[in-house]
């Protein structure tokens, strides 16, 4: 009896570990409101309202150091295109992406109840940009079934530390203590936007830049590593390609 009590206990266990979604970091991403929308594509207002001129939080996406079969060039892609739709259809295909795991439980639906405490703190530090939907709730459940399913983590968990993540770590704030402010004219080399942002946190970011509708480079996302936990910022385990290079670049009013 008692041996057969411990090898049920043993399945028990090898369930659950094979249950849990394995990688080996988060990327946090944060994105400047005024870059998204002064492009050619513009962007929409969410249903609460213009947000404020403050990096907000673009999403927590759990990602493996390397890529599974297909080389770090996935994760450069990622890098210049973001977390949409193009993005998924080079590398991250299907359930399992070669370079980030995404959509690991399809029936696990984010219910608006388990985040009810935070609505009001993920309207203001996770607003929606985009003209496809106005409905902060909607972009956090997508948000939520592509990455979040694979964090190992409850909904409130994953919401909150994003959260906490953000406040510990200002990075508006963290600029303009380096006089990288928000300016119609003024340009930034990117290195120190970079060195300001290791002096601020401790840790190097990689950057991500897009262009205005006069082609013109600005400071579009910021992709700080976060260790399994979702709780520490740590060393990036690989460096991603982007588009910033070593131009000037805005950090448009918004």
């Amino acid at each position: 009896m008692k041996l057969a009590i411990a090898f049920g206990i043993v399945l028990s266990l090898l369930a659950v570990s094979s249950a849990a979604e394995r990688f080996d970091f988060f990327y946090f991403v944060q994105q400047w409101p005024g870059s998204f929308c002064d492009t050619s594509r513009g962007c929409c207002f969410p249903d609460t309202g213009k947000p404020a001129a403050d990096f907000g939080i673009h999403g927590l996406w759990p990602n493996y150091a390397k890529c599974h079969g297909g080389g770090d060039d996935g994760l450069a892609r990622r890098a210049v295109l973001g977390d949409d739709a193009a993005a998924v259809s080079l590398s991250g295909v299907g359930r399992r992406g070669k370079c980030w795991p995404q959509y690991c439980d399809d029936e696990n639906a984010l219910s608006p109840w388990a985040i009810r405490d935070l609505v009001s703190s993920l309207s203001r530090s996770w607003p929606t940009l985009s003209c496809k939907s106005g409905d902060s709730f909607e972009f956090w459940s997508y948000e939520w079934k592509k990455h979040g399913t694979c964090s190992n983590l409850k909904p409130h968990d994953y919401f909150a530390r994003a959260l906490a993540l953000k406040a510990a770590h200002n990075l508006t704030e963290i600029l303009a203590a380096a006089g990288i402010v928000p300016s119609g004219s003024d340009t930034y080399s990117i290195s120190s936007v970079s060195d300001a942002i290791k002096k601020g946190t401790g840790f190097t970011a990689n950057l991500e830049c897009n262009r205005d509708t006069d082609g013109q480079t600005q400071l579009y996302q910021v992709y700080q590593c976060v260790d399994k936990e979702a709780k520490q910022l740590i060393d990036c385990p690989l460096h991603m390609r982007s588009k910033c290079g070593d131009d000037q670049v805005k950090l448009p009013l918004f």
